[in-house]
């Protein structure tokens, strides 16, 4: 098991990866860090089926805590990825 990312509050992480959906187009990539309530869109809709999307996540936890971040994407006819990948960080005050 990998430990999860460590980041100091008020600083921003980022987070990258790819995705590809077998020959079919990804339109979007989408996030979330409330459990899939609501999801953030990434437009990689210039993406074709022939290779891989790349995309990046920037977030700046303003709290102390224990955050997930979903990702998923989505394909030109509507198809969203079966189960999220996970990412889970701890953003910590910092010191003094």
């Amino acid at each position: 098991m990998i430990a999860p990312l460590s980041v100091e509050v008020g600083r921003p992480v980022r987070f990258e990866g790819y995705a590809e959906d077998y020959g079919v187009p990804i339109v979007t990539v989408q996030f979330s860090l409330d459990d899939g309530e609501n999801w953030t869109d990434y437009d990689v809709s210039a993406s074709t089926g022939d290779r891989w999307v790349h995309w990046t996540f920037e977030y700046t936890p303003e709290v102390p805590g224990t955050y997930c971040l979903l990702v998923r994407s989505v394909n030109e006819r509507g198809g969203v990825s079966p189960e999220p990948d996970t990412a889970t960080f701890i953003a910590f005050a910092p010191e003094g």
